[in-house]
């Protein structure tokens, strides 16, 4: 009784700390005292377990509640820690801004992206995604963002960014599509490719300017106007120039594919994942498995855009809002015969302000929806996302030597997948910044 007493005033004396705190606080050693751990392996949870940090990485896991010399403790005995989550599709740099998208692409300027960024970052860190994987971005402004979130200047979570996505002229990513031709700007053409020349340039370009990833567009999209995403827009010998460079160079290659014949040959090229999926069949199932290629199912943003497009269609161009209706609900039947099939499924929202940047968790019921067990949806977040990053040896488990990414909820999101969507707290590399529901940040 006495020790449980003064480990939870010791507890209470660090949080109060914390949170009078103007910056995160780093304490060489922290001792956490868990009440249930889900630790990214696939391992069952383990019960009354204590989590030793040393700088910015666990130094040990314990049975029981333990106190190493020295260590400061922090109660989570009565809740639920968990892996920091992995966000594999993310657009932090975009926000959705009310009235008429064309408007929006032609006033605002990368100063205003970066801006939305760097709120969005830190946003994201709050809700529990310590590592995100943004797909899509202006490469000058998502770059600069993830060397201050590295460099300690301002918070966010890991990032692995593609910088501008490459497709053909008038495909999806175009920032010329729906514009009249006369208007340009000169890095607009950086990121259209029409020959396996460019193709080779613009690998080679955008890691010479600070991606860590590629990301394509084989096939037509939602979002840009006027192209069908049915259709493979990229011909087999640019998508193969993409991914041959860009794994000579060590960087993965996401594909946003919703057509069958543009998932089907981008695979058999050799892509990393396949991102949304829509028209994914039994063959492009068995293609993915036979590959390893991943599925990241981006099912909370057809959910949203299929609903704006119902309740708000004025705020999206006529194409958009027609081919959301068609697609939105695609992806939950996608995702649920993917997973049937074996395929390998890594999170990924597609957040770009169709819903909040911090929202990001609620892709997890959809997904346990769509028939994902719980600790599977998890595990997407988690160990899968880590093993299509290409980093599981530091982020995606509770493990020895892993960085110190963890958050805690409360109650047993096996149970209730939605408590995900409410963190009390949040650790990334050993800086607590969120403590009992409240962020450690001005």
């Amino acid at each position: 009784m006495q020790q449980s007493f003064l480990r939870q005033a010791v507890a209470v004396g660090v949080v109060g700390a914390l949170l009078c705190s103007a910056a995160p606080v780093l304490a060489s050693d922290l001792a956490l005292h868990v009440g249930k751990l889900i630790d990214g392996t696939g391992t069952q949870p383990a019960e009354t377990v204590t989590i030793v940090i040393h700088d910015d990485r666990i130094a040990a896991i314990q049975p029981g509640f333990t106190t190493p010399a020295g260590a400061h403790v922090i109660d989570l005995s009565g809740m639920t820690v968990l892996p920091g989550f992995i966000d594999c599709h993310d657009h932090i740099t975009a926000s959705f801004h009310k009235g008429d998208p064309i408007r929006n692409t032609v006033t605002r300027t990368g100063y205003d992206d970066e801006v939305d960024g760097i709120n969005n970052a830190r946003a994201e860190l709050l809700a529990g995604f310590t590592t995100i994987r943004d797909v899509g971005a202006s490469t000058p402004v998502i770059v600069a963002i993830k060397r201050a979130i590295n460099a300690g200047e301002i918070p966010g979570p890991r990032m692995w960014v593609s910088g501008e996505a490459l497709g053909p002229t008038g495909g999806h990513g175009d920032p010329a599509n729906g514009l009249d031709p006369e208007l340009s700007h000169s890095h607009w053409t950086d990121s259209v490719i029409d020959s396996p020349e460019d193709a080779r340039k613009a690998v080679r370009r955008l890691r010479r300017e600070g991606a860590d990833l590629i990301k394509i567009m084989p096939s037509g999209g939602v979002m840009s106007i006027g192209d069908d995403p049915k259709i493979q827009l990229m011909t087999d010998d640019e998508i193969k120039a993409v991914i041959d460079t860009a794994h000579v160079l060590g960087m993965k290659v996401a594909a946003h594919a919703h057509g069958e014949s543009a998932i089907n040959r981008t695979v058999e090229l050799g892509v990393d994942s396949i991102e949304h999926g829509s028209y994914g069949d039994a063959k492009t199932y068995a293609l993915m498995k036979q590959h390893g290629t991943y599925l990241v199912p981006t099912m909370l943003v057809g959910a949203r855009v299929a609903e704006h497009a119902r309740t708000h269609p004025e705020d999206l161009n006529p194409s958009t809002a027609e081919k959301a209706l068609i697609i939105g609900p695609m992806l939950k039947k996608n995702l649920h015969d993917a997973y049937a099939a074996g395929v390998k499924i890594a999170f990924g929202t597609d957040t770009f302000g169709m819903s909040n940047h911090g929202e990001n968790a609620q892709e997890f019921a959809i997904m346990v929806s769509a028939g994902m067990p719980p600790m599977d949806a998890i595990l997407a977040a988690t160990r899968n996302a880590a093993d299509l990053i290409g980093d599981s040896a530091n982020i995606g488990a509770i493990k020895t030597g892993h960085f110190a990414d963890l958050v805690a909820v409360a109650g047993n999101p096996l149970t209730d997948i939605t408590v995900l969507e409410h963190v009390r707290f949040v650790m990334k590399g050993g800086k607590i910044y969120k403590a009992e529901g409240n962020a450690t940040l001005p």
